[in-house]
């Protein structure tokens, strides 16, 4: 029988993995969010910032606001049955890099610009993918972020990272057929599951967060 070693990164992320699902009573949360506007505004964004401005930018900083909003979204379940509120606002997003699954963080994620987060993503994303990734530009997120849209996945469920209470999972964006004001409309829709730990939030509230990132993506003025 054939076996198959471990990179040091599979073992890290299984450990941590296998951490997270026995630890955290999570419950998952999914809506449709209609893109249309947000997906037609991106080439006028990349000419306007000189930039390209992708979908997981427009997320992250949805994120962050959502974050900012809802403060429990980024809460950490203490051992004495305290809840930590965590000031900083560091998004987490997932990268398939050739070494494996690698998650580079965008810090202060609130402060920073649609424009600058682009900037730091693609940054992120290239020195993943070149195995450069510092210690510091992988650890201390504090919210999270998974798309598998560009894998063809419709939609999916993510496992919230051991320091985080809360993965956003996006899926692909779909052209669909949907209903506006009892009228047939073509739109582009995207899937948006959120995975939150049961300790720190409900569903009630959990539900209000979703909600947010739902409302602004779909007024994607709002993140600019």
């Amino acid at each position: 029988m054939d076996q198959i070693p471990l990179t040091r990164i599979q073992k890290l992320i299984g450990r941590r993995m296998l951490q997270s699902k026995r630890t955290k009573p999570c419950f998952y949360l999914e809506v449709k969010a209609d893109i249309t506007e947000l997906m037609a505004a991106r080439p006028k964004l990349r000419k306007s910032f000189g930039v390209r401005i992708t979908t997981n930018a427009f997320y992250v900083r949805a994120l962050s606001l959502a974050a900012r909003e809802y403060p429990l979204s980024t809460g950490r379940f203490l051992n004495d049955g305290r809840i930590e509120l965590v000031e900083a606002i560091n998004v987490g997003f997932a990268v398939n890099a050739p070494q494996g699954l690698v998650v580079p963080v965008v810090r202060n994620a609130f402060d920073k610009s649609l424009p600058e987060i682009a900037r730091e993503e693609k940054l992120l994303t290239d020195k993943a993918r070149d195995n450069q990734l510092t210690l510091d530009e992988i650890e201390g997120e504090t919210i999270a972020l998974s798309n598998l849209g560009a894998y063809d996945m419709d939609s999916f469920l993510g496992i919230v990272p051991p320091p985080a209470s809360t993965i956003l999972a996006v899926g692909n964006v779909l052209t669909e057929l949907v209903c506006r004001n009892d009228t047939p409309a073509v739109r582009k829709m995207v899937s948006l599951s959120l995975a939150a730990d049961h300790r720190i939030m409900d569903a009630f509230y959990a539900a209000r967060v979703l909600s947010f990132i739902k409302d602004k993506l779909q007024q994607p003025q709002q993140l600019i």
